[in-house]
């Protein structure tokens, strides 16, 4: 049975991409982040994963590698989606993971549907892995040129709050909060990444 699995933190999102999925037909199940997804997989593997970047505990990089560095999981086809995850630098070493798509959010319902029919009439194979090394570094590339962004985001959002009209004032608020929290998840991510490169001695 054709089998999808969304794997985003944000209920609403994961909620949305489920219900869209759904209505084209598809059996989909659902995990929180990508520690959650494992455990699913590792019972019953699904037909494709749609996976978020930027999530806690096992963010979507990290789910990509563990999966192609397994035969078993090696060839699931993966569609990474990611608001925070958007440059060309972050689309390249998706890919370089062996993921079939890169899909910027909000993703557009056509392009969703679009890239899990072209993964699910595709003979399935497996993508070449990238070794630890190779990854380890890849990532903290990705996770500090994010810190930057999101700190100089952060920036400019507290500029606008304090020279902005009494109106938007809630509307600046939601971001910086948005912001600082992503931000807050990039640095822990990168902290464990550190200590676990210092672990293998791959610093």
């Amino acid at each position: 049975m054709t089998t999808i699995l969304v794997v985003e933190d944000i209920e609403s999102v994961r909620t949305l991409i489920e219900t869209q999925l759904k209505l084209r037909g598809y059996l989909v199940v659902t995990a929180r982040d990508g520690e959650e997804a494992l455990a699913l997989i590792a019972q019953d593997p699904p037909s494709v994963v749609v996976t978020d970047i930027l999530m806690p505990r096992v963010d979507g990089f990290s789910l990509a590698h563990r999966l192609r560095s397994q035969p078993e999981t090696a060839g699931i086809p993966i569609i990474f989606l990611s608001a925070t995850y958007v440059s060309a630098e972050d689309e390249r070493f998706a890919l370089e993971l062996g993921a079939r798509r890169f899909l910027p959010k909000p993703v557009d319902a056509d392009e969703l549907f679009i890239a899990v029919a072209d993964a699910l009439t595709h003979q399935p194979e497996a993508a070449p892995s990238m070794d630890e090394r190779e990854f380890y570094v890849g990532y903290r590339q990705r996770l500090e040129a994010k810190l930057r962004q999101k700190v100089g985001q952060i920036a400019r959002v507290q500029s606008q709050l304090e020279t902005a009209p009494e109106d938007p004032h809630d509307t600046y608020r939601r971001l910086l909060a948005e912001a600082q929290a992503q931000r807050d998840e990039i640095q822990r991510e990168l902290a464990a990444l550190i200590n676990l490169l210092r672990d293998l001695n791959l610093k």
